[in-house]
């Protein structure tokens, strides 16, 4: 995909309001989705569930904002667009059950400095990151997303009524079609805003069909002030070891996020770069807790909107950022756009999703085709997706390791670390079987091909 708009680009602010939508009705229903769910396990009462969703929403704004403009040190300036992360459900519900949401919250506030004082270490970290298993990496962030699109494509879970029905498929499809079209026929705007246009055509397809409900909207009060430490904290030292587990994971993730992005910009990402971002995510954690919502990290679908439109200015995400603000303090807002029905996010998402893996295949196609790579690519890619598409493989394992390789993404990434640092580098072998190859060669020349002596 050519880059329309490059990183430090800013287009004409009608332009950019556009495009930032996109960004938003890709990111919103997932920021949301994580204080949903643990709220909804741990049984909170409606009020405090709100007081979770406006906090995940102004704050993700926050340090959206800061990730792609930068503050000193802080924040990665590209763009990218920072939520609540699904890597930290399991051990929020286990410490809520225990200790309440004040547990939560003074655990990952606590432990959220493996995030700030890791980041100082990512210079060294960025080495074990070669093309080799930044690729693989790459690739299986866009495959472990797929399984998601499907799901949105269908209009939710499998079991659930209406899954795969035909209006659902229809709808889908409409919007995916929509959006290759936009982006491959459409010039200028018309091709930027791809993904909006195709949504936004879906969106009133579903409304002329009955399927959006808007007693969310209804119910959503106008306007929310923030709530900090509405909750209280609490420091239990099981709960900020299970925190310090999950943000290591974080780190791993958000890295590959990174690398993604990085790829799709066309922009080198150094090891002070990436220091940069990750201290922010980091320290936005911190101010999620603070403000009384779950922690953060970067939002790996995001990414496939840069790749497949070729808007790649930090600027544009900025201004997602300050939509996310508004949407924090104006709950009517979030509510309208949670209320797209799940198959128009899935037409566009399995496109945008798509285009991630096309930047891992990109990154790969660009490394030595060795026997010693392949390994690599095909060990940790399928470790990657057994995970993902089968979750109970991981039922006996202790509860640290269940979190550390919750993740498809995760464990594919640990495995291609380790296998690039153990196995012997492919010019060794590849120069071996040369040898070998020329040895054998002058071994079993014929003698009718000898030159006579």
């Amino acid at each position: 995909m050519e880059i329309l708009y490059k990183v430090e680009d800013k287009p004409p602010i009608g332009t950019s309001i556009l495009l930032a939508a996109q960004h938003l009705l890709a990111a919103l229903g997932a920021i949301i989705t994580v204080p949903l769910v643990v709220g909804g396990v741990l049984n909170l009462p409606v009020e405090d569930i709100v007081v979770l969703v406006n906090a995940a929403m102004l704050v993700s704004g926050v340090v959206t904002i800061i990730q792609c403009k930068g503050v000193g040190p802080v924040g990665i300036r590209l763009p990218c667009v920072m939520g609540t992360s699904f890597t930290f459900v399991g051990v929020s519900i286990a410490i809520g059950f225990e200790h309440g949401v004040a547990g939560i919250l003074g655990s990952a506030l606590v432990a959220s400095l493996v995030m700030i004082i890791g980041s100082f270490f990512m210079p060294m970290i960025r080495k074990f990151f070669p093309p080799i298993v930044t690729g693989t990496v790459v690739t299986l962030i866009g495959l472990s997303l797929i399984p998601v699109a499907v799901d949105w494509f269908a209009g939710g879970q499998v079991g659930q009524e209406g899954y795969a029905s035909l209006p659902n498929l229809a709808i889908g499809l409409l919007v995916l079609t929509t959006v290759i079209l936009m982006s491959i026929f459409g010039k200028g705007i018309l091709s930027a805003a791809a993904v909006v246009i195709g949504m936004a055509l879906g969106f009133m397809a579903c409304v002329a069909l009955g399927l959006v409900d808007f007693k969310p909207v209804q119910d959503s009060p106008l306007f929310a002030l923030p709530s900090p430490f509405h909750f209280g904290l609490t420091f239990p030292i099981s709960g900020i070891i299970g925190m310090s587990i999950a943000y290591l994971v974080t780190i791993v993730e958000s890295t590959g996020d990174f690398l993604a992005l990085s790829n799709v910009t066309k922009t080198k990402l150094t090891g002070k770069k990436l220091s940069s971002g990750i201290l922010c995510d980091g320290l936005g954690s911190a101010l999620a807790s603070v403000f009384s919502t779950t922690p953060f990290s970067s939002f790996s679908q995001n990414v496939g909107i840069v790749g497949m439109t070729g808007v790649a200015s930090r600027y544009v995400v900025a201004i997602t950022g300050a939509m996310l603000i508004l949407a924090g303090l104006f709950p009517i807002i979030g509510a309208l756009v949670v209320a797209i029905p799940l198959p128009v996010l899935g037409g566009a998402g399995l496109v945008m999703f798509a285009m991630i893996i096309t930047a891992g295949v990109n990154i790969l196609s660009h490394t030595k085709h060795t026997k010693r790579n392949g390994i690599i690519i095909a060990v940790s890619i399928g470790a990657g997706m057994a995970v993902t598409v089968r979750p109970e493989l991981l039922g006996h394992l202790p509860e640290f390791l269940k979190i550390i390789l919750a993740s498809g993404i995760t464990t594919g990434s640990i495995i291609a670390l380790l296998l690039n640092a153990v196995l012997p580098d492919g010019d060794i072998i590849a120069e071996t079987d040369e040898q070998n190859s020329d040895n054998s060669e002058t071994e079993s020349t014929p003698e009718l091909l000898k030159t006579p002596q």
